[in-house]
């Protein structure tokens, strides 16, 4: 078996949570995630079984997007509502303040990196030093933040949907944004709604896929590993090609386009991912089954 499955992960569930569950679930020793997910955060996680783990470092570079809960007037250690409190200002911004101020966070940022993080120092995670009370200097990334606006007025927090670079820290865009309005914010909720070309829309919770697999019906959840690249262009080779192809070697195409491509089979099988710059064409992945 081979595919992808689309989960809308639940709160309080780690990703590797739910790899593990989907493992037995499946039966699949070759699975992975693209995109870990935080424990608090729900949403999309694409999660890949069988020779399609060798698309996970495609779609891991992809954009994505989230919907976060912003809550005002509070600094918290971890950058969420799930940490300690370090300080309360009691104060709570205008909406028109906030979304005067959202411009400063469009485009290429730098962003510092929380300590409550998976980011390896000296071969220790940021959160392992941060858990002994330990805080170390942090070089800013550059991330870059395509799509930001405040979301329509709701009971409660205010809501941001971000569409961001691979590496953005969604609970330090949020604690940014406070200390820019000067009255401290924490993430109190976040909800990823797309990973790249898969949407929430498409994602199923683990009790569903759970009773998909018991009534004989997972495969209609399952997506082929081409759909990763859905946005690539597309071309057929011949039958020597496909020989050749399956050599781990290039083949010789009647049309090649510029750029990133996708190979298939004269029958239609998903064969490789190439790259062509200049004429000078090379696979980067082959995904046929061996």
């Amino acid at each position: 078996m081979t595919g992808i499955i689309i989960i809308n992960k639940q709160q309080d569930w780690t990703s590797f949570d739910v790899v593990a569950k989907l493992r037995r679930l499946l039966g699949e020793r070759k699975i992975g995630h693209a995109g870990t997910l935080d424990p608090m955060a729900t949403g999309v996680l694409p999660v890949f079984f069988g020779r399609a783990t060798r698309a996970i470092e495609f779609l891991e570079s992809c954009d994505k997007e989230y919907v976060a809960s912003v809550r005002f007037g509070i600094r918290t250690d971890t950058q969420d509502t799930t940490g300690t409190v370090l300080s309360e200002t009691g104060l709570s911004p205008t909406r028109e303040a906030v979304l005067a101020a959202l411009p400063e966070f469009h485009g290429e940022i730098e962003q510092v990196p929380p300590m409550y993080s998976a980011i390896k120092v000296a071969g220790k995670k940021l959160y392992e030093y941060a858990r002994k009370g330990v805080e170390l200097e942090r070089k800013p990334r550059k991330v870059t933040i395509s799509e930001l606006e405040l979301l329509p007025e709701t009971e409660g927090d205010m809501r941001i949907r971000v569409v961001c670079s691979k590496g953005t820290y969604i609970r330090s865009l949020c604690a940014d944004l406070g200390d820019r309005l000067g009255c401290g914010a924490a993430m109190s909720a976040l909800e990823r709604t797309r990973v790249g070309v898969y949407e929430i829309s498409r994602a199923n919770t683990i009790a569903e896929v759970e009773d998909a697999i018991n009534a004989g019906k997972v495969s209609d959840m399952i997506m082929p590993v081409d759909s990763v690249f859905s946005a690539l262009p597309a071309v057929k080779t011949d039958a020597w090609g496909e020989k050749i192809c399956r050599n781990g070697l290039m083949p010789k195409l009647a049309e090649m386009p510029e750029g990133r491509f996708r190979i298939y089979s004269p029958g239609g099988e998903f064969l490789a991912v190439a790259e062509n710059s200049g004429g000078e064409a090379r696979v980067i992945k082959s995904f046929f089954e061996v």
